[in-house]
């Protein structure tokens, strides 16, 4: 007979250990089946070796900048292979701790491709099964390929080839202008590396609010990065090193070393549900969740980048899949549950200046029909910004007009600028948990900081401000 276990969840990422961590603490027997490693591609190729590579431009640009402070250390150049080697330390570190604390927690880890059956039991590759009272599906995702442009590895990368690579290209083109494709355009940039941006909307980082957007605009022409918006892709011809890339209306072209596509990704659902299995799957491969996390088979949950909520856009973030992974965990116990709140989840993008919000911008708070008042200040007045030479930027409150006319709930804030993504937890408890600003200008920021600029907006919403 197949063992069976109170939870069993297919996939090891951050939704998927976040789901088996939470259980086993819980005091619930649970199995993950993985087909990779655990820590899924947030861990391997996705959240942290960008983030050290972006820490490896943002080291460069420090070396580079270091005369202003006095120090003369010369001029610097890059070998990207001692990152890489670096990036990979850091993974392995923090895979071997996930896998100890998985066995502490007596989390059995079952190594292949899991498919669910019916009956909630869990076929596993190479003949192996097991069932369970509840399965939660958290496959992930992969990036997302365009016709035309077929991955090699060497000229034509996704995500996943780039953070592998040993050397970076004299030349680039980044197909896609969303939060990984400017990522990577950065890091670049910083690095050396002559970039283009093709990004078929009007804009790039299209989901930010439009003033934080045109501060990285600016910041990426300065650094020399080539933004080119409403343009599609239509081909490549690959030449003895590099390839031309054909794109736009008019027929233009731009030969370079390497193209990175980065247009989103996609569900990695095929293969996953078994015939005679109830679950759910939407026409772009997405399993369909209720705000629950329950899909159509009882007893059968799905977290992470897999789902579809049906009624708003899921956000392929970590630490959303972190959340759902709880929440599921209490379900199944009874507890009491908030559903995530997926218009208010915290956003970060680690681009060189930082881009970081929670909530609705000025565009989608007005569209919904909200009256609103809005500030913003930049980070030009904040004396640690000008310490640490890094002054661009801004913070953005957007509050609802309340009945008086003056600014009551806070329903987004905005930030783009040095280290704003560590900056953003108070934003996101104001936003969540609906504050006014009366009530968030209250909060006492340390001084001399940079979370001084958002104490500030805020305290000059109530029509107050000290600086501003």
């Amino acid at each position: 007979m197949a063992e069976h276990f109170d939870v069993a969840v297919i996939g090891g990422g951050p939704g998927g250990y976040a789901t088996a961590l939470y259980g086993a603490a819980a005091g619930l027997s649970v199995a993950v089946v993985e087909m990779d490693k655990v820590g899924g591609t947030c861990l391997h190729r996705g959240c942290i070796p960008a983030k050290e590579f972006l820490e490896t431009a943002s080291m460069f640009r420090h070396v580079a900048d270091a005369k202003e402070f006095g120090i003369d250390a010369g001029s610097p150049g890059i070998d990207f292979s001692i990152s890489q080697g670096r990036k990979q330390k850091v993974v392995d570190q923090l895979w071997k701790g996930l896998t100890g604390l998985m066995k502490r927690r007596r989390i059995t880890t079952v190594a292949g491709r899991g498919a669910l059956g019916p009956g909630r039991t869990v076929h596993v590759d190479g003949g192996g099964e097991l069932s369970a009272d509840h399965v939660v599906l958290a496959a992930g995702s992969v990036p997302r390929t365009i016709p035309g442009f077929e991955v090699d590895g060497r000229v034509v990368l996704t995500s996943d080839e780039f953070l592998a690579l040993e050397r970076l290209p004299a030349t680039a083109v980044v197909i896609g202008g969303g939060a990984i494709g400017c990522e990577f355009a950065s890091t670049m940039a910083d690095l050396g590396v002559k970039v283009t941006i093709l990004e078929a909307l009007p804009k790039i980082l299209p989901g930010c609010d439009r003033e934080v957007a045109e501060v990285v605009v600016r910041s990426f022409k300065k650094r020399g990065i080539d933004i080119r918006t409403g343009v599609a892709v239509s081909g490549h011809t690959p030449g003895e090193t590099g390839t031309t890339v054909s794109f736009g209306g008019e027929g233009e072209t731009l030969t370079v070393d390497m193209v990175v596509v980065s247009v989103g990704r996609r569900p990695l659902s095929d293969g996953l549900l078994l015939d005679g299995v109830g679950v759910e799957v939407d026409e772009r491969g997405f399993v369909r969740v209720d705000q629950w996390l329950r899909t159509a088979e009882e007893g059968v949950f799905a977290v992470g980048d897999l789902i579809s909520t049906g009624t708003s856009v899921h956000p392929a973030l970590a630490h959303v899949g972190f959340v759902e992974g709880i929440q599921v965990v209490k379900t199944i116990l009874g507890e009491p549950v908030v559903p995530v709140d997926y218009a208010k989840v915290p956003w970060c993008i680690y681009t060189h200046p930082e881009v970081a919000f929670a909530g609705l911008s000025e565009e989608a708070a007005t569209d919904a029909g909200y009256e609103v008042v809005v500030k913003k200040d930049p980070f030009a007045g904040n004396g640690r910004a000008l310490i640490l030479g890094e002054a661009e930027g801004l913070v953005k409150v957007i509050a609802e007009k309340d009945g008086a006319g003056r600014a009551g709930t806070i329903l987004g804030v905005h930030m783009v600028g040095p280290w704003v993504t560590e900056q953003l937890g108070q934003a996101y408890l104001a936003v969540n948990w609906e504050a006014t600003v009366d009530e968030v200008a209250q909060f006492i920021q340390p001084h001399p900081t940079l979370s001084e600029v958002f104490g500030e907006t805020v305290l000059a919403l109530t029509g107050r401000g000290l600086h501003s």
